[in-house]
């Protein structure tokens, strides 16, 4: 019975460990030395609404602040552009005891992700979008908070998107 006792401690210890998030502060730490300045916001943007909110009221064209963290999915980062999904601050994001490895996909919670997220596009100074992926450019990882200030996009579906040349990475605590 002991033995038993002892893998079902030891599994527990190793899915919680492997749960992600020393990973992804691992991770912070690493890329943010490779950050380009030139497109990170010094000062975070005043009066930044929460993604919910913003697909409710930000029309097409609209210039606005929005806030939200990195996720939405299992990848959040498009590769090969910057560009990435933000996720209203108000949804929690699966909690590593919930045994979720990848707590920025909203596992827990996707029913609400729907109405809640947006896709932020670094753009350059002329309007096209930045061939670097995200995590490299600004030195983020999932769940990271970002503050953005841009320009707001609909499609035929209403989907949001943020063109942005202005990230602003709110620090962990």
């Amino acid at each position: 019975m002991k033995r038993f006792q002892y893998f079902v401690l030891a599994g527990a210890v190793a899915l919680i460990a492997g749960c992600g998030g020393a990973e992804v502060a691992d991770q912070d730490a690493a890329s943010s030395t490779t950050a380009d300045s030139a497109y990170l916001a010094s000062s975070e943007p005043a009066d930044a609404m929460p993604v919910g909110e913003a697909r409710e009221k930000a029309a097409d064209g609209e210039e606005l602040a929005l806030v939200g963290l990195i996720g939405g999915s299992t990848e959040p980062f498009v590769d090969g552009l910057a560009a990435f999904t933000i996720v209203d601050p108000k949804i929690p994001y699966c909690a590593d005891e919930e045994g979720c490895p990848t707590p920025w996909d909203y596992c827990c919670t996707q029913d609400q992700v729907k109405d809640n997220i947006a896709t932020v596009k670094v753009v350059d100074e002329s309007g096209a979008p930045v061939l670097k992926t995200a995590r490299e450019l600004l030195g983020v990882n999932e769940l990271a908070t970002v503050v953005v200030h841009g320009v707001a996009k609909r499609d035929d579906q209403g989907n949001l998107t943020v063109e942005t040349s202005d990230v602003f990475v709110r620090s962990s605590k």
